[in-house]
C-alpha cells in the first residue's frame, strides 16, 4: 500500500494520509498500545513504560539503566521516570554498578516477580485476541516485516543496523 493516490487520469494525485504506511503504523501502534495502558493502568496502576522494563527485567535480569534504554528504544527520560515508579512501589530494586561507579543496576524484587507472573497471562490473551483472525504464517510475516521496517528506520536515522532476530 502507498501513501499516493491514483488520479482518475492515472498519475499520482499526492499524498493520502489513510494510504500512509507511516501513519497507518502509528494509529495501529496507539490503537493496541492505548488498549494494553488501559488495563495495565485500571487493574495494576502500571503505565506501559513501566511494563515494559519490568518485563525487560523479568527476560533479561539485572540490567542498567543504558541497557534498558537500548533494549527498550524508549528514550532515558521514560525509562528513568518509569524505574522511579517502581522502586517507589518496590517492585524493582536499584543498586551500584559494579561495573561502572557512576550508573545503577536494576533488577526485580520478589514483589515485582510475582506482578509480572500475574500479568505476562494477560498480555498474551491480548496479544491472542489481538492476531484470531491472522493464521500463523501471517503472524510469522508480520513480525518479519515489521522487523525489516524497524530496521530500514534506524538506517535511515544512520543509526548500526541491530542484531538479526525474526528475519
Amino acid at each position: 500500500m502507498s501513501g499516493l493516490a491514483k488520479a482518475s487520469g492515472g498519475e499520482e494525485a499526492g499524498l493520502r494520509l489513510d494510504a500512509y504506511l507511516p501513519y497507518r503504523l502509528s494509529v495501529a501502534s496507539n490503537a493496541v498500545s492505548g488498549l494494553i495502558a488501559r488495563a495495565y493502568e485500571d487493574r495494576f496502576g502500571l503505565t506501559v513504560p513501566q511494563w515494559r522494563v519490568l518485563c525487560v527485567l523479568a527476560e533479561d535480569g539485572r540490567l542498567s539503566q543504558v541497557q534498558i534504554v537500548a533494549r527498550t528504544v524508549m528514550d532515558k527520560v521514560t525509562v528513568s521516570r518509569a524505574a522511579q515508579g517502581l522502586v517507589k512501589r518496590r517492585l524493582v530494586g536499584r543498586s551500584q554498578n559494579k561495573a561502572d561507579g557512576r550508573s545503577h543496576v536494576l533488577a526485580l524484587t520478589a514483589e515485582g516477580r510475582s506482578l509480572h507472573s500475574e500479568i505476562a497471562p494477560l498480555a498474551l490473551a491480548y496479544e491472542a485476541a489481538l492476531i484470531a483472525g491472522l493464521a500463523p504464517e501471517e503472524v510469522t510475516l508480520l513480525k518479519r516485516l515489521l522487523s525489516r521496517l524497524q530496521s530500514a528506520a534506524g538506517q535511515l536515522a544512520g543509526e548500526a543496523p541491530p542484531t538479526p532476530s525474526l528475519r
